[in-house]
């Protein structure tokens, strides 16, 4: 485990707090069914999900010490329940899960217990890095709860709109290419262990489109016929598309001669200037042949966020620079609730001209999510050692994202089946 940085007590019980108030507002006004919903693959039931939350906080917060993980909970049974290590997935709707308002009154317990520990050891540098892994696990979640409630058609959540002003920003940008360090440095920021450590590759001159692809761009594809041609599609990539019978991204239809998408519980006109969401990587692969184009290696992605044309040995936190994200670089959670257009956010460009790298829509790249050199994991053993070789890398984070937790060392992974996250892509010249 890395040493981080110590903070006051009364900012780490504001991350943990700024967490816990998203996760209520996703689940306020949930009723009856909805607390379960359908057993589905892709999602947690939202009762099952709330709890665990609550189990996760106590289990590194209040039971955690140097002996070890304590026996015991404030809730009976609570390991057998929300471990999610050891409760498989396709059980989780059949627990005898708490009601909701007990549910609601163990993570109210936890949350206080929490604040008082924090108080009392305030000088543990442990219990300050769990309290973070807390926060930004709930935030995580946070933004799967947000995919949920797309995915089980449940209202979206109102939200402030965005300046969706656009600026010019097409075609590619030249990347020179070069020598740099990939990954995070050891700056006690808490990072992931996945982002560790900065290790040097060279990355040779390419050209990567300053925006991604929008739905008009993909819609292209769609009705060139991209979804019955075989010769678009790798052998796993038609595979999948057959066994799932894809004929366009998800969420889309044809109605009268108009694209349509639903969104959340609603239908809308397919906004043709954002980008192109809900498609997973065999899709974004599919596109980029059809194109003449090709995703981004982690590598030459992370190379075009973080470095400086002509200064060697910088490396910026965010494309911008270092100044944390505000609602005029990036269109994260706070911003505006939904994507915007892809020309919008201009000054949050990177030092290349490359637009929208952190914030709006997840980015596939195309390497297969792989530990870095020398990689150790950290406490928390199932977050990325289980997922290496089997799922691809994504970067740059997405509408629903917490600012807190990006930045351009951040690695997310899914498997190149899932599209019902806010996933998009951009592409590089062949």
């Amino acid at each position: 485990m890395t040493v981080v940085a110590q903070h006051t007590t009364a900012a780490l019980s504001a991350m943990l707090d700024d967490a816990r108030r998203r996760t209520l507002a996703l689940v306020d006004g949930l009723s009856g069914e909805q607390w379960l919903g359908p057993k589905l693959e892709i999602v947690n039931p939202p009762l099952w999900e709330i709890g665990h939350l609550g189990w996760f906080q106590e289990y590194w917060c209040l039971r955690r010490d140097h002996n070890g993980v304590l026996p015991g909970s404030l809730l009976p049974h609570a390991d057998a329940l929300y471990d999610s290590a050891k409760v498989a997935h396709h059980l989780r709707w059949d627990l005898p899960l708490p009601d909701v308002g007990h549910t609601l009154r163990y993570m109210a317990d936890v949350r206080a217990q929490v604040d008082e520990r924090l108080l009392r050891d305030a000088g543990d540098p442990a219990l300050h890095y769990f309290a973070q892994l807390c926060a930004w696990h709930e935030a995580m979640h946070a933004e799967a709860f947000t995919y949920t409630r797309q995915t089980l058609a449940y209202p979206e959540l109102a939200a402030a709109m965005a300046d969706r002003a656009t600026g010019g920003c097409d075609g590619d940008a030249e990347i020179a290419g070069g020598r740099f360090q990939m990954g995070a440095v050891d700056d006690g920021a808490f990072v992931f262990d996945n982002e560790k450590w900065a290790h040097e590759v060279e990355v040779q001159p390419f050209r990567m489109a300053r925006t991604a692809v929008t739905n008009a761009q993909f819609a292209e594809f769609v009705d060139a016929g991209g979804y019955s041609e075989q010769r678009w599609w790798d052998r796993q990539g038609w595979a999948w598309r057959v066994s799932a019978d894809a004929t366009t991204p998800l969420y889309w239809k044809h109605c009268d001669g108009v694209w349509m998408r639903r969104h959340f519980d609603g239908e809308e006109a397919l906004p043709e200037d954002e980008p192109v969401i809900h498609v997973n990587w065999h899709e974004a692969s599919a596109w980029c042949r059809w194109a003449g184009r090709r995703l981004p290696t982690e590598a030459e992605w992370e190379f075009a966020a973080t470095t400086v044309p002509d200064a060697p040995g910088i490396k910026r936190r965010y494309p911008w620079g270092d100044a944390t994200p505000t609602a005029a670089t990036a269109n994260l959670y706070g911003s505006s609730g939904r994507c915007v257009p892809v020309g919008a956010f201009a000054a949050g460009d990177s030092a290349w001209g490359v637009r929208q790298m952190i914030g709006n829509v997840w980015e596939w790249t195309s390497d297969w999510f792989q530990p870095y050199p020398g990689f150790v994991r950290d406490p928390y053993a199932e977050y990325s050692e289980p997922w290496f070789g089997n799922h691809k890398a994504l970067r740059g984070g997405c509408h629903a994202t917490s600012a807190g937790l990006i930045r351009n060392t951040w690695r997310n992974f899914y498997t190149p089946d899932r599209r019902d996250v806010f996933a998009g892509f951009r592409t590089c010249a062949l």
